[in-house]
């Protein structure tokens, strides 16, 4: 697994239990932790010495409480991952792996939309393809919610940049069933390796 990370997209409360609740999204977290637990069987040691030889990077939702995006303000969606809220939390069970300098965040400009990964930072205002490229990684594992809008996007983004894509199927979680599977085939049809 040399040269590879894993990529957790919108893995927060309100999109798994909250305003946004998405289908599968209790499996995709507890699936996300077992492929995390199978990548690092074997190193001992305390969590951030596993974290240097398996870098796992976070995506976050992070929305000022007026976000355009929102539909009290014209938008399309239920206020969800408001900074400060438990909504846009990440899940406990995968707090233990979020690094501060790993996780970036969007969506934080209440005039701009932002579903890819890609347009997040982290707190020294790195992007995610930045600090993918100073890890020298190559492969990128993707586990996250939901399939056919932010994962769909940070993978194609991804793929653009030049990263071998592997998206793991099992540890996604989707608004619609049939987009879900509409989704994969098409992300499958443009390169990006479904597993």
């Amino acid at each position: 697994m040399n040269n590879s990370a894993l990529v957790v997209v919108d893995m927060l409360y309100d999109f798994i239990d909250g305003s946004l609740a998405c289908q599968n999204a209790d499996k995709a977290v507890q699936e996300t932790i077992r492929f995390i637990d199978r990548q690092t069987k074997g190193q001992g040691g305390e969590d951030h010495e596993i974290l240097d030889t398996f870098p796992i990077l976070f995506i976050r939702d992070h929305h000022p409480a007026d976000h355009s995006s929102f539909k009290e303000q014209g938008g399309i969606w239920p206020p969800h991952c408001v900074a400060g809220t438990r909504g846009g939390d990440i899940h406990e069970d995968l707090v233990p792996y979020a690094k501060e300098e790993m996780t970036f965040d969007k969506g934080c400009d209440r005039n701009v939309e932002q579903y890819s990964g890609f347009e997040g930072v982290n707190c020294a205002e790195q992007s995610l393809g930045e600090v993918l490229e100073l890890l020298d990684c190559t492969d990128v594992f993707v586990a996250g919610i939901a399939t056919e809008y932010c994962v769909r996007n940070t993978c194609e983004d991804l793929l653009k940049a030049g990263f071998n894509v592997h998206l793991l199927k099992d540890c996604i979680a989707y608004v619609d069933y049939d987009g879900h599977l509409k989704a994969l085939q098409e992300m499958a049809q443009e390169g990006i390796s479904i597993e």
